[in-house]
């Protein structure tokens, strides 16, 4: 049992070190074996994740000598680790077929292995001190693989600002853990929520705070869509099962602190709800596909978080895992077209569901599950969440309900641009010159997530949904009731067509400006005036956003430049006052020192002769004054 424990990590782990130390060792000799050896290595993860799944295994140890620390795999984490191990796999898998042998192919794969096994170690940690472990490898091997192209300054750019923004939220874990000592005695997880006194607030609050920036929640958001500069595998498994999908899983692993300071359920509740909602409002807005997604991955997770605000840790848990499968095939679809067709602009996607089909019918099914369209596995799973934010407030009910509307509005319009046929108005050189086949590998893991993209709601359905929580050791938790489930599919497929048709109505020949601008055209009709999204975004983040930059630069030219010369120019009359009056004080008493100093070793060179006779002498006189001393002293 507890060599499962530690071989689930270490499986990953050690071959993806392996392969990195191999290719500094022998050159580009490895990258031919490396994406066998990788495919391997996360199937032979993923045949551990079922056994542990089945097992629970569990490792104790003692860290520092006296913290018990170590591994577990309990309802929770069996239902993650499956996850994990079964989205690294299908990437990993595409990732083979994708990656040409001239790439640095051992390198990639290495860090993937390693990536995916500190995700691994991070849901399966028992303490906060082993959790940080795979929370810091998991955010090195992110900013290796965001920047992975390194000889393109972009690419660098964009890991080194991902790795800060969530590095500056990873301390508060850091924070955390010492509290939780100084509240506790102890680091274990479970004991967290028992802190005494004020230290279970800063608890939560560093939890909260790591939370955040991992899972690119308000007002960490923006770091996501800069870490789309990453190869396509990357994206797909960073925005899936691993590294944002993992500050969701802390919060839900950790909902008794929530709940046991009450304000931080609140708190976590509201962030992911207006997550949701702000962040749903930018992926209508974008023209970029893997923008889109990435800003619907700040979304969509903001769903997890409410759930675990909420108390719905099942809810939460299950939105995850089915999330985890929708966003990998997306991804994976967007990357397969972008190495197709060498765009990633929705406009230049026309026809790219019709000319490779497999690709385009997985996406479509994904791209449904992402508007929460019945009964695929986003609908029900979502409306679990939202039937336990209903339970603690209407109002933050109903913005998660907007929320889940945007969701339907982005999805219809990623659809709708590779649904299209070729548009020859608007078609690009680089759709013309676009031939590059599809190879077999990367299509092999489309259609099992797609699969799962389908069926994975299943756990959120009432007959289901009891099961599921005892499954994970969850308390009761509310389920959607008929009417809700009702409510919601209603809107969504209302939201679905309406999108449809104003897309359908931008497209006419009669409409006067061509592309994306026809549809912003078309967003401004008064009819329709409720779904003009840009300007509401404009309105609620773009314009206070500039008034506080304006702000900051008046206050950064008037008082902080202000503040900075004045300090230069009092450094420069002290400068001057120490050079005519102060320093030729102070080097003559330098000089003094030196002069003193050098006459002192003179004399105390003069007593060592090397005479045994005269050290004699010495050593009496020296007798005799301490006998005086103390004589006089007594």
């Amino acid at each position: 049992m507890s060599l499962l424990g530690w071989l689930l990590p270490a499986v990953p782990i050690t071959t993806g070190v392996l392969l990195l130390t191999g290719r500094l060792a022998l050159g580009r000799g490895l990258d031919r074996a490396a994406p066998a050896v990788a495919v391997g290595a996360a199937l032979g993860t993923l045949c551990l994740a079922i056994a542990a799944a089945l097992t629970r295994p569990a490792v104790q140890f003692p860290l520092f000598g006296r913290l018990p620390a170590g591994l577990a795999v309990d309802g929770l984490s069996a239902a993650l680790v499956l996850t994990v191990a079964s989205v690294g796999l299908a990437v990993l898998l595409f990732a083979a077929g994708e990656f040409s042998p001239d790439e640095s192919r051992a390198r990639f794969f290495g860090l993937m292995l390693v990536f995916t096994g500190a995700m691994l170690v991070t849901v399966t940690a028992t303490d906060l001190a082993v959790l940080l472990m795979g929370w810091e490898v998991m955010g090195a091997m992110s900013y290796a693989l965001i920047g992975f192209w390194w000889r393109e300054p972009r690419r660098v750019g964009s890991a080194d600002i991902s790795f800060v923004t969530t590095r500056a939220g990873d301390l508060g874990l850091y924070f955390a853990a010492g509290a939780a000592l100084a509240g506790t005695g102890s680091l274990s997880l479970d004991e967290l929520a028992t802190a005494e006194g004020p230290w279970r607030d800063l608890v939560a609050a560093g939890v909260v705070l790591a939370a955040l920036g991992k899972s690119a929640q308000l007002p960490f958001s923006f770091w996501l869509s800069r870490a789309m500069d990453g190869p396509s595998p990357v994206s797909a498994l960073l925005h899936s099962a691993t590294m944002v999908a993992a500050g969701a899983y802390l919060l839900l692993r950790l909902e008794p602190l929530l709940a046991a300071t009450g304000w931080a359920a609140s708190l976590v509740a509201w962030l992911g709800a207006l997550t949701a909602l702000l962040l749903g409002a930018v992926a209508l807005a974008q023209r970029d596909l893997k923008q889109l997604l990435a800003a619907s991955t700040c979304a969509q997770l903001g769903f997890m978080v409410l759930g675990a605000g909420t108390g719905a840790v099942a809810g939460g848990t299950a939105y995850l895992v089915a999330h985890a499968a929708v966003k990998s095939l997306l991804f994976l679809g967007a990357g397969a077209w972008l190495s197709a067709l060498g765009t990633k602009d929705l406009d230049e996607l026309h026809g790219a569901g019709r000319r490779y089909r497999l690709v385009g019918v997985t996406f479509g099914i994904g791209m449904l599950a992402l508007a929460g369209l019945p009964p695929l596995s986003l609908w029900a799973t979502k409306d679990t969440v939202l039937s336990a934010a209903l339970e603690h407030s209407p109002l933050l009910y109903a913005v998660g309900l907007a929320a889940a509307l945007l969701s339907a509005g982005y999805a219809a319009r990623a659809l709708f641009a590779v649904a299209q046929p070729v548009d020859a108005a608007t078609r690009t050189d680089t759709e013309q010159a676009g031939t590059r086949h599809i190879g077999l590998l990367e299509k092999v893991p489309l259609p099992a997530l797609a699969l799962g993209s389908a069926a994975l709601g299943v756990f959120a359905l009432p007959l289901v949904h009891e099961a599921w929580q005892n499954l994970l050791t969850a308390g009761p938790e509310p389920s959607p009731t008929p009417a809700e489930l009702v409510l919601s599919s209603v809107l969504v497929l209302g939201a679905l067509t309406a999108t449809w048709a104003l897309l359908l109505r931008a497209r006419r020949p009669g409409a006067r400006r061509p592309g994306g601008r026809r549809l912003r055209a078309a967003w401004a009709s008064p009819a329709l005036h409720w779904l003009h999204l840009e300007r509401l975004a404009g309105l609620l983040i773009a314009r206070p956003v500039f008034a506080l930059a304006t702000a900051l630069a008046r206050f950064d030219d008037r008082v902080i430049d202000g503040g900075v010369r004045a300090t230069a120019a009092t450094g420069r009359l002290a400068a001057g006052l120490a050079g005519r009056r102060v320093e030729v004080g102070v080097d003559g008493l330098v000089t003094a020192v030196g002069r003193g100093a050098r006459r002192l070793a003179d004399l105390a060179r003069r007593p060592q002769t090397g005479q045994a006779h005269t050290y004699y002498a010495q050593a009496a006189v020296l007798f005799a004054v301490l006998i005086l001393i103390v004589l006089l002293v007594r």
